[in-house]
């Protein structure tokens, strides 16, 4: 069972363990992982991540390495 708050989002499936400062820095990298992207050759939002750094566009096929969180 997933547990999620306001206050903690998405890692609130960690519960109490791990410690505060850890989980947050948890909640700060999936906002950015999961937000929506636009794609830099066709300018739609359409970017998906395959893999750690592994950019794929949804509506034109575009695939390129980016960071692992972000497609910079």
């Amino acid at each position: 069972m997933a547990r999620k708050t306001k206050k903690v989002g998405s890692a609130g499936r960690f519960g109490i363990r791990y410690g505060r400062k850890i989980r947050q820095r948890v909640i700060k990298v999936e906002k950015v992982l999961k937000a929506k992207h636009k794609c830099p050759e066709c300018m739609k939002p359409g970017l998906k991540r395959e893999n750690a750094g592994v950019w794929v566009c949804k509506k034109c096929g575009l695939k390129f390495a980016g960071k692992a969180y972000k497609p910079k």
